[in-house]
């Protein structure tokens, strides 16, 4: 699936991509209304009702995917209630055997996210994965999200990566999208981000990755 000879640096997002999206799919959709229905005496359907139209307001901002923010929307200790949930924090498929074949490869290494720091940090502390990049840049740090080509320019002043010569794998189309309109050379986007849904349908152009085991050789591929 991929020719390594012309790729010199991978980015890799992470919720929906190396992690299973089901943990953040639930507690947005499910655990926060509920919190939320609690510390107000409302019905979950009420909460629910108030709280994702205004969570879709908001999608692709980089407020959408602030820890902060939240918190502060909602009177809620977004953090703390993450944490509570962190047992559901599982990697993809390959995604450990992935990263480790590519510490064995020359390609530098990015995690490229738009998760929240304190995030990023909890899902580290469950999995594991903080050794096995060669650094990790948030939108947050950039002060734009994915969505917007000003990410992606600070992003290679940062880095220098060449567009073309660089591998891309996400599971938010419309970051695929403007990671595209930027010149990013190889793209892959992740056909199931949550595991306890089926694989969707992908718009032409993009290239679907259903497995991490897919783009590792043939004797690497665990038994």
């Amino acid at each position: 699936m991929l020719n390594w000879a012309h790729i010199d640096s991978v980015l890799l997002d992470l919720d929906g991509t190396l992690l299973d999206l089901h943990y953040d799919n639930y507690f947005w959709r499910e655990f926060v209304p509920a919190r939320y229905a609690q510390n107000r005496s409302l019905s979950l359907t009420d909460a629910k009702a108030k709280l994702l139209p205004r969570m879709l307001e908001l999608q692709g901002t980089l407020e959408w995917y602030c820890v902060d923010f939240w918190s502060r929307e909602l009177d809620l200790d977004i953090l703390a209630l993450k944490t509570e949930l962190r047992h559901l924090i599982k990697l993809r498929p390959g995604a450990r055997s992935f990263l480790s074949y590519l510490q064995t490869r020359p390609q530098r290494v990015i995690l490229a996210t738009n998760a929240h720091l304190k995030s990023v940090e909890l899902k580290f502390q469950q999995t594991g994965l903080a050794p096995l990049f060669d650094r990790v840049i948030t939108s947050h740090e950039l002060g734009h999200p994915k969505e917007e080509q000003a990410f992606w320019r600070k992003l290679q002043l940062l880095e220098a990566f060449d567009p073309r010569r660089t591998l891309f794998i996400d599971d938010n189309l419309p970051v695929l999208e403007a990671a595209a309109c930027y010149g990013i050379g190889h793209l892959l986007a992740v056909s199931r981000p949550d595991l306890t849904q089926p694989s969707r349908n992908l718009p032409g152009g993009l290239t679907g990755l259903d497995h991490f085991d897919d783009l590792l050789p043939p004797r690497i591929v665990p038994k």
